[in-house]
This record gives structure tokens, C-alpha cells and sequence, in this order.
């Protein structure tokens, strides 16, 4: 067990604001990023379903953030352009990661 936790959130948002949440998404990342957060990204599938998915260090850190005063940022994101976020928490049992090629 690495005791790592990845959090996604997810909504459908309308195609007249995706660039909204594109937008806004670059603006969040572009900032100093919260403590404990490893790695961020921004997905689109299909029928206008996009998922923010976030791979924390520990639980601690995911709770630190979603504890917070303003509150965690992904779920506002999709709400302020109009989807509502829906947010799956999963422990990570196990991994592997490629040899990045140098």
C-alpha cells in the first residue's frame, strides 16, 4: 500500500463553457499548489462529461485541503461554470510507472 489517494471530480458541462473551465483550470494550476498534491489533470470525454483527477501524497493532505476555509477548488470550478461536480475518492493499492525516456 502507498498510502497515496487519488480524488477525481467530474460534471457535464455545456460546450459554450468548456473553454470557461479550461480557462479557469489553467489559472488554479498556475498557482502554487496545495501541499501534498503530486500531480493534476484536466480530462474531457465524451458527451461533455470532463473530470479534474488529483493524486495526493495521503489522505491527511486531500483532507487538509477539502477542510480548508475556501474548500477544495475542483468542485467550485465545475459549479461556477454551471455543472455539478460529483466526487469519487479512491486509495491506491498499487502502481507502476514507466521509465521515462531521457
Amino acid at each position: 500500500m502507498t498510502g497515496q489517494i487519488l480524488s477525481e471530480v467530474s460534471g457535464v458541462v455545456a460546450p459554450e463553457r468548456e473553454a470557461d473551465l479550461v480557462a479557469a483550470y489553467g489559472e488554479l494550476v498556475a498557482r502554487t499548489l496545495p501541499d501534498g498534491l503530486i500531480r493534476t489533470e484536466l480530462l474531457r470525454g465524451r458527451d461533455g462529461r470532463w473530470r479534474i483527477q488529483s493524486l495526493w501524497r495521503d489522505r491527511a493532505a486531500l483532507d487538509a485541503v477539502r477542510s480548508a476555509p475556501e474548500g477544495p477548488a475542483a468542485p467550485r470550478l465545475f459549479r461556477e461554470v454551471g455543472a455539478e461536480p460529483e466526487l469519487a475518492v479512491f486509495d491506491i493499492r498499487s502502481h507502476r510507472a514507466a521509465m521515462s525516456e531521457v
